[in-house]
């Protein structure tokens, strides 16, 4: 895991999968979404349109998938995730019950990266 992207509203962090995996947190640990003020909810869906878009452009999953849970962290954010037929999960969701031994071959996540973080920096200015 670590750090993309963040400002003073928000962050987005990598998760270690075998699928391309981010993570958006608020900075301030609200507990539910209605709490969020107006603009950083509004900056929040900029974001995932954003990724998601990278995401299907850069990987051409068969899937995005975004969910929002907190409850063993009640800090409210989102997972966004790049989904595959031949991934180990599919259909289940990636806390599921894995369904076959796979070895995905994508794309450079490392590059998917790079030319992410330089969109939302281009987003932020």
């Amino acid at each position: 895991m670590g750090i993309l992207y963040e400002n003073r509203n928000i962050r987005i962090e990598t998760e270690e999968s075998e699928i391309p995996w981010l993570k958006v947190f608020t900075q301030y640990p609200y507990k539910e979404m209605s709490e969020i003020p107006a603009e950083t909810r509004n900056e929040i869906y900029g974001l995932l349109d954003i990724i998601e878009k990278e995401m299907l452009s850069y990987y051409k999953p068969d899937k995005i998938n975004i969910a929002s849970f907190g409850n063993y962290v009640p800090h409210v954010h989102w997972h966004i995730m790049a989904r595959f037929k031949e991934d180990s999960y599919f259909p289940e969701p990636m806390w599921g019950t894995k369904q076959r031994e796979t070895l995905l071959s994508l794309p450079s996540f490392s590059s998917f990266r790079k030319g992410l973080r330089q969109k939302l920096e281009a987003h932020h200015v």
